[in-house]
């Protein structure tokens, strides 16, 4: 199998966006429950706890979409042999334990100090993964025979995780590695703010995997920049 087949053939990074979804939706049920009032804090404090387990099991299928789509171009006949549905299953289970032994790990035996700077760390590390998935990525295409839209689509899904990682989580990185030194309501409302919107961002990156989307947006922007080009033009 070619690689470019390869890559028409790819039915593993659907499982990952889905299982992105379902925690997305976490995300948002919480935000629902916030809204409205209720004076019970032990439920507040539950589905506070619920709320970041998903966010973390969101940030583990970021890095599984942009590893996916690393390894399918740049290792395509490794990574041909081990892309099996129970291999997709073992990774999406370990992606959803993972953050409830982190918490069980850390939350209830760390002083607050540490546990901001091991979840600075948490969320620092996905940045490096997407701008070497991003760069690895672009260096094997230049080589393949891709087609050109598979190519932008590839491509278009790795910019969208990275610029989606580093505008909203960000400021919580910061925020979280400066042991709270930098507490001021800007920081704190800006870096709340983002992340509530990651699950919102989180479904652009669905429509951006879909063949055709990344094609349709670069014709719409051409032709607004037609149109604009000829209003300007002076005429004769």
């Amino acid at each position: 199998m070619t690689r470019e087949q390869q890559v028409r053939n790819d039915h593993v990074a659907p499982i990952y966006v889905i299982n992105l979804l379902i925690s997305d939706l976490i995300q948002l049920c919480f935000l629902i429950v916030q809204v409205a009032p209720t004076a019970d804090q032990m439920i507040n404090k539950i589905f506070t706890y619920i709320y970041l387990y998903s966010l973390m099991v969101s940030i583990g299928f970021m890095v599984c979409v942009a590893l996916e789509r690393y390894l399918v171009i740049t290792c395509p006949l490794w990574y041909r042999c081990r892309r099996t549905i129970k291999m997709s299953v073992v990774v999406c289970v370990l992606v959803w334990i993972f953050p409830l032994v982190y918490r069980l790990s850390f939350c209830f035996w760390v002083n607050p100090d540490t546990l901001l700077i091991i979840s600075g760390v948490f969320l620092l590390l996905p940045l490096p993964l997407f701008i070497f998935f991003l760069g690895g990525t672009l260096k094997a295409l230049s080589a393949s025979r891709v087609p050109s839209d598979e190519k932008r689509r590839i491509v278009g899904v790795l910019v969208l995780v990275l610029l989606i990682y580093t505008l909203l989580f960000l400021p919580a990185i910061i925020l979280f590695l400066s042991k709270g030194n930098l507490l001021n309501i800007i920081l704190i409302s800006v870096s709340y703010i983002c992340v509530q919107l990651s699950p919102l961002a989180d479904l652009t990156l669905y429509v951006f995997m879909r063949k055709g989307t990344i094609d349709k947006f670069l014709s719409s922007v051409c032709c607004c920049r037609m149109d604009s080009n000829d209003i300007n033009s002076p005429s004769v």
